[in-house]
């Protein structure tokens, strides 16, 4: 058998991949009005468990309160609820 055959197949993992901890609007309901959440404010909270990690906010649910929310990235759906809601949102990189 060829060498090429006995040999286990590995895959590609790329070197500048990003992670990120997936947050949803409906997490966010345990804030009050017109707070400002980002990266710490979901540590202590519970919601993020590592501090070096992107934090993407997902449209999964509904908020009725003004939040300010600073995140690595937002869905479309997560920005058009938050504004909806008449909150802000700041894209961080």
């Amino acid at each position: 058998m060829p060498l090429q055959r006995r040999l286990p197949k590995r895959g590609f993992t790329p070197v500048e991949r990003l992670e990120y901890a997936v947050v949803n609007l409906k997490q966010l309901d345990v804030f009050e009005v017109g707070a400002i959440i980002n990266l710490e404010t979901l540590i202590e909270m519970g919601l993020v468990n590592r501090s070096n990690v992107n934090v993407k906010i997902l449209g999964n649910g509904d908020i009725a309160k003004p939040l300010k929310v600073v995140a690595t990235k937002f869905s479309q759906s997560a920005k058009d609820k938050i504004t909806a809601a008449g909150g802000t949102f700041e894209e961080k990189l």
